[in-house]
């Protein structure tokens, strides 16, 4: 029945959308080769719960770096470093959210610090909530209304976009300028509502943006479910809040990204595969993004295990502080620029460990099509969306030197239940799932190494 069924996959390709047999056939073989023998699922198990969460800065980062340089190596890359690179340390701390209504008992919330944030150096901060929906609603208010008040933009996930990215984006705009809109209109600290898709009580962390001369105040977030029985007091009552958090930035370290490459045989031009290794200091990051660095460790061991001779450099990049700072993403294509090293395309995996429905592809109008009218080979395999004109943040530094960049789209109707939370474990990822997305990106990589 296995055979019947790969068999018939093959074929589907071939009479169906006249692709190349060969071409189907090396789908079908690393398919089958990564579905049967691959290693991510379990190599994810050991980063995370070996190591577990990996703030840039930490010391379970560090164990990560030499962990993804081991796993390189096993997977057969011919070279493997490490690259330097000056990071942000932030450091949580405790925390605690208090507030007491006019008429009831005091209450503390869960709550967490957003990334980056500076805290109250351990003292408390109390002040009156007042309540905005939106960033419209926030410039119409004149700053005595604000002054020496909490902020809580109460802006929540829109629910009516199918592609929750979009409202993720939508959404991100609060979490990145809370702390700084507030303190230029003389507010104390700022309450977001978390970017979630989920109906629960669950905290989402994740970074934030201090503006040049402008007061550095605190910004903490807080799970839908606090958030709407906030918004039901704020409705009938004052509501007063403390918050006492030891949280901010401890200066800069030098850290690493992990490299490792496969040299071509004929043209030493670069094709990257890459994830962040770095992780929030909350849950155990597994979708965020170990399933980027197992995938992508495991393209080099699909390429090695069934003997593809790669044309070009494979490289798998395990980028260095992608959650609050981007320092990796931005050292890589500085390097690569300074040293000349010329990248033929580059895809990053950092959506989540879901199923994988589509590529994106940022790149000229020629590229896109060329990769568009692969898409009938990639059917079978669940893949259907090529639409998507955005690659990821560690690569951006590429693309702005004309490199064409791409980056894994799962589904991700559950990715942003679980996102920059204590949710965000080993449990939540299923293995089929994660090993499909390196099978996209293992076939997406043999295309482009034959056909540039």
């Amino acid at each position: 029945m296995k055979k019947l069924i790969g068999t018939s996959l093959i074929f589907l390709s071939i009479g169906l959308f006249g692709q190349s047999k060969e071409d189907s056939i090396q789908f079908n073989r690393i398919s089958t080769e990564i579905l049967n023998n691959g290693k991510g699922y379990d190599e994810l198990r050991d980063l995370t719960k070996t190591i577990g969460k990996r703030l840039s800065g930490s010391e379970a980062y560090e164990k990560s770096v030499q962990w993804a340089a081991k796993e390189l190596r096993e997977a057969g890359a011919d070279k493997v470093w490490l690259q330097e690179v000056m990071i942000p340390v932030w450091e949580r701390g405790k925390e605690s959210l208090q507030i007491k209504p006019h008429t009831g008992k005091s209450k503390n919330l869960k709550m967490l610090s957003l990334g980056n944030s500076e805290g109250t150096g351990g003292k408390d901060v109390t002040g009156e909530i007042i309540m905005v929906k939106s960033l419209e609603e926030y410039d119409k208010l004149p700053a005595e209304k604000v002054k020496d008040k909490i902020v809580f933009f109460n802006h929540p996930f829109d629910q009516s976009y199918i592609q929750t990215f979009i409202a993720y984006r939508d959404a991100g705009a609060y979490r990145r300028s809370a702390a700084a809109l507030t303190a230029k209109k003389g507010g104390k600290f700022a309450i977001i509502r978390s970017l979630s898709s989920a109906l629960d009580d669950v905290p989402h962390t994740g970074g934030m943006k201090y503006e040049d001369n402008i007061t550095k105040v605190p910004a903490v977030c807080i799970g839908n479910t606090t958030a709407d029985d906030l918004e039901k007091l704020l409705k009938t009552q004052k509501v007063i809040a403390t918050l006492n958090s030891n949280c901010g930035m401890k200066g800069e370290k030098l850290s690493h990204s992990v490299i490792g490459e496969i040299t071509g045989k004929k043209d030493k031009s670069v094709i990257v595969v890459g994830g962040h290794l770095d992780s929030w200091d909350v849950g155990e990051g597994a979708h965020d993004d170990g399933a980027g660095i197992v995938q992508s460790i495991e393209v080099i061991r699909t390429f090695k295990k069934l003997g593809i001779q790669n044309n070009h450099t494979i490289r798998a990049v395990c980028f260095a502080n992608e959650e609050n700072g981007t320092k990796g993403g931005k050292q890589y294509g500085k390097t690569a620029k300074d040293s000349n090293e010329k990248h033929l395309f580059a895809i990053e995996s950092d959506a989540g460990g879901f199923s994988p429905r589509g590529i994106s592809l940022e790149m000229d109008d020629s590229k896109r099509k060329q990769i568009q009218s692969w898409g009938n080979l990639f059917l079978p395999y669940g893949v259907y969306n090529f639409e998507g004109k955005y690659s990821g943040s560690d690569i951006a530094p590429l693309h702005e030197m004309g490199v064409p960049a791409a980056e894994l789209v799962p589904d991700s109707q559950r990715y942003f239940d679980i996102h920059h939370t204590e949710e965000d474990t080993f449990e939540k990822v299923n293995r089929r799932e994660l090993l499909l997305g390196s099978v996209v990106m293992s076939q997406l990589i043999y295309m482009i190494d034959k056909n540039w």
